[in-house]
């Protein structure tokens, strides 16, 4: 969601982020993802959260067919492309900055005979909610580690779940904070860990709505 040009000094021994593009092959199609770190910084990457999220959706993790799916904090648009490739009706949102990067790799990744399937638009958290409604599934990649945008990202599952709704969230636990996120959720969702990546340190938690809740 964040886009942070972080200084390339920080994170030096991070050369993968500095290529131009990547290369993912998922539900037999070969993705190839450009990438942006110096322009756009940690959106313009992938991350490994985004991988294991899409491992995780191609083994059944949920089923997707025919599903509507929103992606939160695309950045690259992984995800989404992935959930496309497996049946969902998508929506891949960002940031405003972020859209033509993001239109960029749906365009280049998603085949002609699905594109139908797959909108991109800006989805500012906590802001112009009213232009969305409920999804079936939301996925979220390493959306949680900015404190300050907490609030508004869970005022956003909120708005943007039913009941009926499943959210999926991957991410690397950084810092106590996230795991207040967390404890923020389960105020309003019951949130269980289904996965866990040992080799990357990357969990996903699963999340629905308990009862109706009014933010």
């Amino acid at each position: 969601m964040a886009l942070v040009p972080y200084d390339e000094h920080v994170l030096s021994g991070l050369k993968r982020f500095h290529n131009s593009s990547t290369t993912y092959t998922f539900s037999n199609h070969t993705i190839r993802i450009k990438q942006d770190w110096k322009e756009l910084g940690v959106a313009a990457v992938v991350w490994d959260a985004a991988v294991v999220l899409c491992m995780y959706l191609e083994a059944g993790g949920v089923n997707l067919q025919g599903r509507s799916v929103i992606e939160l904090g695309a950045g690259t648009g992984l995800v989404g492309i992935v959930a496309a490739l497996l049946g969902a009706e998508v929506t891949v949102t960002d940031r405003d900055m972020a859209m033509e990067f993001l239109k960029s790799n749906v365009h280049d990744n998603v085949p002609k005979d699905l594109e139908h399937r797959v909108s991109v638009k800006p989805l500012n958290w906590g802001t112009g909610l009213q232009h969305f409604s409920h999804f079936d599934v939301i996925l979220g990649a390493d959306i949680i580690y900015l404190e300050e945008t907490f609030q508004e990202l869970l005022e956003t599952l909120i708005h943007l779940s039913s009941e009926h709704t499943t959210i999926l969230l991957s991410c690397r636990l950084r810092y106590q904070r996230d795991h207040n996120f967390l404890d923020m959720m389960r105020k309003y969702f019951t949130v269980d860990q289904v996965h866990y990546d040992q080799k990357v340190d990357v969990y996903i938690y699963k999340a629905r709505k308990a009862q109706r809740q009014e933010f």
